[in-house]
């Protein structure tokens, strides 16, 4: 079988993605460890492990803003309360996935400095934050 041109760049740009937001999936991945070796549970789901259950809810009730935030992505990891909440978000949390596959490693960083700025600024910090309104517009 041969891959036409475009097949072959696919096949070649996916586990660059992977590596370029590999340090924030670390990161995921640790959380998600902790929440498995807290009763939680896991699933892979269209290019993303997703982690719930057990101490997941625990640490997202310590972001800010932490008693509405259903889930959570890092990197390629979705942290999620439950699975109806990574059912719920799962739209909106893939676009996330896709920004950290743009941003890599400077995803973070970028998207607090917004949420600080737009906050200084009197704007709400999770709302206002672009990477927010991009994810909200594509998946309400």
């Amino acid at each position: 079988m041969r891959l036409g041109a475009t097949q072959l760049h696919a096949v070649l740009k996916q586990p660059l993605l992977y590596l370029w937001a590999l340090p924030w999936s670390a990161l995921g991945l640790a959380a998600g460890a902790f929440g498995l070796a807290s009763g939680g549970r896991v699933r892979r789901c269209g290019g993303a492990i997703e982690f719930y259950g057990g101490g997941v809810p625990a640490m997202l009730a310590l972001m800010p803003g932490g008693g509405c935030t259903i889930a959570m992505t890092l990197g390629h990891v979705i942290l999620g309360r439950t699975t109806a909440a990574l059912d719920l978000a799962c739209e909106h949390e893939r676009v996330h996935v896709r920004q950290y596959e743009r941003w890599g490693p400077l995803f973070i960083p970028a998207y607090l400095l917004c949420s600080a700025f737009i906050w200084t600024r009197g704007g709400d910090a999770y709302r206002d934050n672009p990477f927010e309104r991009e994810a909200y517009r594509i998946a309400p």
